[in-house]
């Protein structure tokens, strides 16, 4: 038989990262602390620290209440437990969500429960928990917390509140807790509510059942069966005073699509033969009576004025939050704008170029408010790029507003860039600090941001 030559032994393989111990104590620790708050409740705990307080007593004292005392705590927390060995639940849950929801508001969907055990269920809570929001190694350490670096030494070794900080900035949502179900029988539902932290989609895929024991001191965590859905998440808006967006002397044809979808016509100019695809409300049906073939009316074609929003995506490294509030401006912008009267276009670098126009017979504000949930920075600056899609798009615009994530000579350049083609603009730059006045910028501080949009002036 022939020799076989033994396997070599596959080479070691370094981590570009060592494991990093306290990393490896937070995500540990957080794990820990997550589970304990799903089983122990707040009088739980309170009893637990008895416990401990009594044991510490009883250690030093001979007195007979001292050992009483730390008999009865003991003999509570033992029999919580064993009894909520007896809870037990099985569900089969559908979330029936809204089309949208807004970051920073509450939203309450239903979820529709059946029980497949044959005894009813009481007493008892749902509970939405959010995905895990514990970042990657390689994100807690290249990642720095704002103002990381005026802590002490102490903080910057150990890194707790950079990973409180991250910890924070990728949950998804708060509560998620229903009130507390009575009695379920063989079907019903509950209401849970949600606040999303922030835009995009939210992944619904934890529903677990929350039962306290008799005593209200523990409970069992069950997972009920659910799909796992999604929740779209608009950006949050702000309030905005009266306004006029820059440019009013050039208006954009509707056409006869336009028209045809918002039903806006206008004026009688005559009669002509009917055509393959013209619409049944323009028949003008007394001709046909009368000269015996179909007839449709003529109109003059509608105009509308048409506004660029330009929103800057490429923040500066350190800037994450400015880029969020300045979607929430244009946001703002977009539900301001009164869609049955003007057309939209949203252009963005993001990736690549992206147009999207909203307004009189083309789509509804709504779809600009769902581009702008999902829109992300890039990370490499291209301005020129951005003018370049402006510039194509120049001859259809009545002007264009730009909402800028922070100030910067590329963007000033932008900006003479859009007046030396004729297009008339107006910028809304979002900043911590407000710098000298520029014409036709104004200024919002990311802290003042909702007072700094209510005093805008009329004519941006």
């Amino acid at each position: 038989m022939p020799r076989t030559r033994p396997k070599p032994k596959p080479a070691k393989r370094w981590r570009l990262f060592p494991r990093n111990p306290v990393y490896q104590f937070y995500v540990r620790g957080t794990q820990l602390n997550h589970w304990f708050r799903r089983r122990v409740r707040p009088p739980g705990i309170a009893l637990m620290i008895l416990v401990v307080i009594s044991a510490g007593a009883a250690a030093g004292n001979a007195e007979t209440p001292v050992f009483q005392s730390f008999s009865l705590v003991c003999g509570l927390m033992m029999t919580a437990l064993f009894l909520t060995l007896f809870r037990r639940a099985s569900l089969e849950a559908v979330r029936d969500l809204p089309a949208h929801a807004t970051a920073g508001l509450p939203v309450t969907y239903h979820v529709s429960l059946r029980n497949l055990r044959r005894r009813p269920l009481k007493r008892f809570q749902l509970q939405e928990t959010p995905p895990d929001p514990r970042p990657d190694e390689a994100t807690f350490r290249l990642s720095e917390e704002p103002g990381e670096k005026l802590r002490n030494v102490f903080d910057r070794k150990f890194a707790y509140y950079r990973w409180n900080w991250l910890y924070e900035k990728r949950l998804s949502f708060d509560g998620g807790r229903s009130p507390v179900v009575e009695r379920l029988g063989a079907s019903g539902q509950v209401a849970v509510t949600i606040t999303p932290r922030r835009r995009g989609l939210v992944r619904l895929n934890d529903l677990r059942v929350l039962l306290p024991d008799p005593l209200g001191l523990f409970q069992r965590c069950v997972k009920a069966s659910s799909p796992p859905t999604l929740l779209a998440v608009l950006p949050k808006r702000y309030p905005l005073p009266r306004f006029e967006l820059p440019g009013s002397a050039r208006f954009q044809p509707g056409g006869e699509a336009t028209a045809r979808h918002a039903g806006a016509t206008g004026e009688f100019t005559g009669l002509r033969d009917y055509q393959s695809g013209d619409p049944l409300r323009l028949i003008h049906w007394k001709t046909w009576a009368r000269t015996g073939k179909p007839v449709v009316k003529e109109l003059e074609d509608t105009f509308f004025p048409r506004h660029g929003l330009i929103l800057d995506t490429f923040p500066a490294t350190g800037d994450d939050d400015l880029f969020e509030d300045a979607v929430s401006v244009a946001a703002s912008f977009v539900v301001a704008v009164d869609a049955q009267e003007s057309l939209i276009d949203l252009m963005f670098i993001a990736g690549r170029e992206r147009v999207v126009t909203a307004g009189q017979g083309i789509a509804r504000s709504e779809t600009l408010l769902e581009v702008l949930a999902g829109v992300e920075s890039s990370p490499v600056e291209d301005f020129d790029s951005l003018g370049k899609l402006v510039q194509r798009h120049s001859d259809d615009l009545a002007g264009c507003l730009c909402v800028f994530a922070g100030w910067s000579p590329s963007r000033a350049k932008l900006l003479q860039r859009l007046n030396r083609m004729g297009i008339e603009t107006s910028a809304m730059v979002v900043v911590r600090e407000k710098p000298g006045a520029i014409p036709r910028c104004h200024f919002l501080r990311s802290s003042e941001l909702a007072a700094d949009l209510m005093k805008l002036p009329r004519r941006l």
